[in-house]
């Protein structure tokens, strides 16, 4: 574990998370009753959702990854996103939920949702662990979201800074930076 951990303030522990996505998982299979769902992963920071969503449902799957670039090292997104891996497969007539970490300002989950849905797919859902919504500036349709947060910067469970604190089983809170 990071040095730093004892600085951090835990948010939102383990066993709520692991209740919390079991809750979704349940909803996600009721709205696709009998269909095979196809889920994107945005890496990195949202694989450990993806990979605990999975293991709760009871639904036939399929699973592609998307990275995209807006934060660089630092802890404020840079507005300009990019596409840094696309997806192995076509997504055309398929029943796809992109799976998000954090939808923060919404301008990285507004350009994807805009970039998949012309690759027209026959339904486009939005799963995401936690949102900010203080801080969003773009709009976007979430059908499953775990946790609103207040404006404060989370690491663990995926989430990092500068690849930091992605292992860590709880979410916490950064102190505020002066």
């Amino acid at each position: 574990m990071p040095a730093k951990k004892d600085k951090l303030k835990v948010l939102l522990r383990r066993t709520t998370i692991r209740q919390r996505v079991r809750q979704l998982a349940r909803q996600i299979e009721r709205d696709f009753k009998g269909q095979r769902v196809y889920f994107v992963c945005i890496l990195k920071g949202a694989c450990i959702f993806l990979a605990d969503l999975l293991r709760e449902l009871r639904l036939d799957t399929s699973v592609d990854f998307i990275a995209v670039s807006s934060y660089g090292k630092g802890a404020a997104s840079s507005g300009e996103v990019r596409i840094t891996k696309d997806l192995d497969h076509s997504i055309e007539g398929l029943n796809v939920i992109i799976v998000e970490d954090i939808l923060d300002t919404g301008l990285t989950l507004n350009y994807l949702y805009r970039i998949l849905q012309a690759r027209k797919p026959r339904t486009l859902k939005v799963a995401a662990l936690l949102d900010k919504p203080a801080r969003r500036r773009k709009e976007v349709p979430v059908d499953y979201v775990g946790f609103k947060i207040p404006d404060v910067f989370v690491v663990g469970y995926g989430l990092d800074l500068a690849e930091q604190y992605r292992n860590l089983p709880d979410i916490y809170a950064l102190p505020a930076r002066r």
